[in-house]
């Protein structure tokens, strides 16, 4: 499917500011990193929940554990979806027991995928808050689920994608956002 449009909605740059602040303002709502986990959702959400991790470490000097989760058997869409699933299995090796656990994720849409990513949590014990920071938010929810910490809010009409692109799977940090041909 060939794109009519891409435009870059953010650098790397962009990217790194985001990311900086998103750190600094989950310490400052959290009043420190005493009681944080961080669980990336994967596949974007996990090196974002790294990156959050060695900043916030940087920042209150404090190690921060973390986790991933791997949302595939929870998602509503499992058995529609045409792919075979890539299950790549959640880790997450530190209790989530009366813990504040901040689920990362690149994009919040729908927020099927949040809903899911809670779902999994569940197996694993009863955090005493669960809050949400995603890269971007680009509306259009589904389900009554807001992120906590964002990244950019970047409002999307119907067909628009939004892509985003992280060195430690892509090659490079940016967001962009796309129209495909069919969509319009």
């Amino acid at each position: 499917m060939a794109s009519t449009y891409t435009k870059q909605v953010m650098n790397s740059t962009d990217v790194n500011r985001s990311v900086t602040r998103l750190a600094h303002e989950i310490l400052e709502r959290n009043g420190g990193a005493d009681q944080l986990l961080l669980v990336g959702i994967l596949t974007r959400g996990e090196p974002l929940a790294k990156r959050l991790q060695s900043l916030i470490q940087k920042i209150a000097e404090v190690a921060v554990p973390m986790g991933s989760v791997d949302i595939t058997f929870h998602r509503d869409d499992f058995r529609d979806r045409l792919v075979v699933p890539q299950v790549k299995g959640t880790n997450i090796n530190d209790s989530i027991d009366d813990k504040t656990v901040v689920l990362v994720d690149d994009v919040l849409f729908t927020g099927r995928t949040i809903r899911a990513a809670m779902d999994e949590l569940n197996a694993f014990g009863r955090p005493q808050k669960v809050q949400l920071a995603v890269l971007v938010d680009r509306g259009h929810r589904e389900l009554p689920i807001r992120a906590d910490f964002v990244g950019k809010n970047i409002p999307t009409h119907e067909g628009e994608h939004v892509e985003v692109q992280l060195k430690e799977v892509d090659g490079k940090d940016q967001v962009s956002l796309a129209q495909f041909e069919g969509d319009e």
